[in-house]
């Protein structure tokens, strides 16, 4: 893991896109090659310093929890060994980071789901009694567990620009009210499966994001990465409580730390205003992250 792969270069596959995290390459006209990079995003800003071994963790953890939750809603996997559609040459780029899966018509819809008030939702909250929409009981604290599970959806933005949270009633005019019921209660149920499993190892999923797809029969496919420590808020049960008493975010398994690290510093002389260029990651929080990662999979797997 000491040799971090920042951006991809395979030449043997049409380039389609890079995300984030991601690089999607063309394998036909019915597939695509996901590629993890080890690039870390936070606040939509993709950070100059990756993190080694990032993407190979949150591939793992992926494939994982897709396994697990196959009975749920069908995945975009197709099965078949990334290695298997590039060359000789590039097969090191590609392994043990790399899924081969279905091409997909995407919703451009993301599927938030909380069981916890945290992170934006939290801020929204103490303006409104609400998150996106949502009624909430008063005298909620910031990482409350919620009298039940929401889904808080938000709209797709391009890379750069933030997510924007939208209501229930703006995916209906979006996608219509047969496929946004869909959509919510799936994600509610996958969630709800995957909060429950991941208690008995001793960590909280605070919140979570799905991305969901269109196969070429109309069925509503998970797709894109689920449940890791990037699309999701890890909490280690035995730093919950007492960090909810004080008020404060709980320790975190994911990119929460970074962003603590992140709001706290200065830019200069000022708080950094959250757009391009990032703060240079220092090496420490560059190790105590992949730290974080690795034990959030160890945990989860064990």
């Amino acid at each position: 893991m000491n040799n971090a792969l920042h951006t991809s270069a395979l030449t043997s596959l049409p380039l389609l896109a890079r995300g984030k995290v991601r690089d999607n390459y063309a394998v036909g006209k019915d597939r695509l090659l996901m590629v993890a990079s080890d690039r870390l995003s936070a606040f939509d800003v993709i950070m100059g310093e990756p993190i080694p071994g990032k993407g190979v963790l949150l591939t793992q953890m992926a494939l994982f929890w897709f396994d697990r939750l196959g009975d749920v809603c069908p995945n975009h996997l197709t099965g078949e060994a990334p290695e298997s559609v590039v060359t000789a040459a590039e097969v090191p780029q590609v392994t043990g980071r790399s899924m081969l899966v279905k091409r997909l018509k995407p919703i451009p819809v993301e599927a938030v789901v909380r069981g916890y008030l945290a992170g934006s939702g939290w801020k929204e909250y103490q303006d409104s009694q609400s998150v996106c929409g949502v009624p909430l009981p008063a005298g909620l604290k910031n990482a409350s567990k919620l009298p039940a599970t929401i889904f808080t959806p938000a709209a797709k933005a391009a890379v750069g620009e933030h997510d924007e949270n939208i209501s229930y009633e703006q995916v209906v005019k979006i996608v219509g009210p047969e496929l946004a019921a869909q959509i919510r209660d799936i994600s509610i149920r996958i969630y709800e499966a995957a909060a429950a499993f991941a208690l008995t190892k001793g960590i909280i999923i605070a919140d979570t994001k799905f991305e969901f797809g269109l196969d070429e029969n109309g069925t509503l496919t998970l797709m894109d990465e689920v449940l890791t420590p990037d699309s999701s808020r890890y909490w280690p049960v035995e730093g919950y409580q007492a960090a909810f008493a004080a008020g404060s975010n709980p320790p975190s398994y994911d990119k929460q730390f970074v962003r603590d690290w992140l709001e706290q510093t200065l830019v200069n002389g000022k708080p950094w205003d959250k757009t391009p260029p990032s703060p240079r990651v220092p090496q420490d929080v560059i190790e105590k992250t992949a730290a974080k990662y690795q034990e959030a999979l160890t945990r989860l797997t064990a």
